[in-house]
């Protein structure tokens, strides 16, 4: 295991240290749990597989408005 520093801000040391004596864990423990959570979350953002591709259009109908006039209503509010 390897030992590092960081830095909190001091509400978020507070909180960290509540929750680690409401679950009897130590604040090193919770930090390491709350680590595994953020992780397990987030997309890889590695290289994309060279196999994927982005998936087909799907068939809306037909446009509502003419093509020239698909710029003026894409700014409009």
């Amino acid at each position: 295991m390897i030992k590092t520093q960081i830095q909190l801000p001091d509400s978020l040391y507070r909180q960290l240290k509540h929750l680690a004596s409401e679950r009897e864990w130590s604040l090193a423990e919770t930090l390491r749990r709350a680590a595994e959570l953020f992780l397990s979350t987030q997309a890889p953002q590695g290289k994309q597989s060279a196999s994927w591709h982005p998936p087909s259009p799907r068939h809306c109908g037909a446009f509502l408005a003419p093509e020239e006039e698909w710029t003026a209503l894409s700014h409009e509010d």
